[in-house]
C-alpha cells in the first residue's frame, strides 16, 4: 500500500458530483496510487486519506451505481 509520500505526490481528482455551491465544497478526491485507490474529504486534504485495494474499490464503484 502506498505511504506518505506516493499520497503528497499523488494527483487528486474531485469528484463529479461534488457540490458546486460556493460555500459548501462537498465532496471527496480520489488519487489512483498503485496498486490501491486513496479517498480524501475536498475540504480537510491534510486529514488523511482512507487506502483500499483497487479490486475493493471497483467493488464499491460496482455496488454504488447499483444503488446498493
Amino acid at each position: 500500500m502506498p505511504g506518505a509520500a506516493e499520497l503528497t505526490a499523488a494527483v487528486w481528482r474531485k469528484s463529479s458530483r461534488s457540490s458546486t455551491v460556493s460555500d459548501q465544497h462537498e465532496c471527496v478526491e480520489v488519487a489512483f496510487v498503485e496498486p490501491a485507490v486513496a479517498v480524501r474529504d475536498s475540504k480537510r486534504p491534510e486529514g488523511g486519506a482512507l487506502i483500499f485495494s483497487a479490486a475493493t474499490w471497483r467493488y464499491f464503484l460496482r455496488t454504488a451505481t447499483m444503488g446498493e
